[in-house]
């Protein structure tokens, strides 16, 4: 997991109002990268650290609804904290349910906003955490032989040792050690355990 500090991305048109919240926020102990619009936020080298968009909605060029487009067509997931001022509700529940995390009104309050901010960052440290533990689960899935994987695949969906013998064509006995090397690979104490392994990647 990435111990740096987490950064906040600022997208906004208005030079003073980059000013003022990378000053805010620089003053509870967080990094800043500041942007004055979404194309120069797009050709920008991404931080790894856990992180957040404080985004404009509207500015000259790509609107902050736009980039929002953008970051979902490529993958790129972070939390999105929409400030505006000409934000309308029809607009803020499309951003909300696009993923944004919250959408704040100018001029903000200040304590609102870090208090968003906060939200935000431990939502992208929490979305990492789950990302790194899919990987890892994946990685033991990899090291599965195809044979070890048909099993694994009938073992959660609950068949018994006899039937998975049946579907597959080989022998009880078989089965079984395919079985017990699926567990121990899989690194997966129950039958329970092993099939929540399995819905995490998919395979369920």
């Amino acid at each position: 997991m990435n111990d740096e500090i987490p950064v906040v991305f600022v997208v906004d048109d208005e030079k003073a109002v980059r000013k003022s919240l990378a000053r805010l926020i620089k003053s509870v102990g967080l990094n800043v990268q500041t942007f004055s619009s979404a194309r120069e936020f797009l050709e920008s080298d991404p931080s790894d650290s856990p992180s957040c968009l404080v985004l404009d909605v509207r500015m000259p060029g790509l609107s902050g609804l736009d980039l929002q487009n953008e970051l979902d067509n490529v993958g790129y997931n972070i939390p999105i904290i929409f400030i505006t001022g000409y934000g309308d509700i029809p607009m803020s529940v499309r951003t909300m349910k696009r993923g944004a995390t919250d959408f704040l009104i100018k001029p903000v309050n200040e304590q609102d906003l870090l208090d968003a901010i906060h939200r935000a960052i431990e939502k992208d440290k929490q979305t990492r955490r789950e990302r790194g533990e899919i990987r890892a689960i994946q990685q033991r899935v990899d090291s599965l032989t195809p044979r070890e994987r048909e099993v694994f695949s009938l073992v959660v969906t609950g068949m018994l040792n006899k039937q998975i013998a049946h579907d597959l064509g080989m022998s009880e006995k078989t089965v079984k050690v395919h079985r017990s090397r699926v567990m121990d690979k899989m690194q997966a104490g129950s039958l329970a355990e092993l099939v929540k392994l399995a819905l995490k990647v998919g395979i369920v």
